[in-house]
């Protein structure tokens, strides 16, 4: 089974396969994500916003892709649609995690014309192989502002987050 992974690979998502050799993701591949619209392609779900860096509409559509980019090993896209004011000074997702599901459990404004939202959300990975296999989840009420007509991840609900 292919495994998504693809840091500073530059506007294009990549695949790595069986752990050898490195090639470009079938845009027409189902999404991470599992789809805004469920099943839809990477294409026409993340892959709109990660690679050409067009805002998403709503700030679940972000969370989305925020997923879909850290399965990727893409930090840019991270960097590009976390807040600057709570964003650290380098984005570098782990390689070696596996981003292997997302629910999204709650979803709160954030739509096209609102100005703030909360996406609740649980994330398994997987990490090490055979005996050394670990597995988990991050389950996370993200906070989202929109910020100059778009939508950037602030940081988990009931964080002490200040300034502007």
């Amino acid at each position: 089974m292919a495994e998504t992974f693809g840091a500073g690979r530059g506007s294009s998502a990549w695949l790595k396969v069986s752990g050898v050799s490195d090639e470009a993701l079938d845009r027409e591949s189902r999404c991470p994500c599992g789809g805004l619209v469920p099943g839809a392609t990477f294409a026409e779900c993340c892959g709109r916003l990660i690679e050409s860096g067009r805002p998403g509409e709503t700030a679940e559509a972000v969370m989305r892709s925020r997923y879909t980019a850290y399965s990727l090993a893409d930090g840019q896209h991270l960097f590009r649609t976390w807040h600057p004011r709570t964003r650290p000074e380098h984005v570098e997702p782990e390689p070696w995690v596996r981003w292997v599901g997302l629910e999204v459990v709650d979803v709160v404004d954030g739509g096209p014309s609102d100005d703030a939202g909360v996406v609740e959300f649980r994330a398994a990975w997987v990490a090490g192989e055979g005996h050394t296999r670990q597995r988990g989840e991050v389950h996370e009420r993200s906070r989202f502002e929109r910020r100059a007509g778009r939508w950037l991840y602030v940081g988990p609900e009931g964080a002490d987050v200040t300034g502007s």
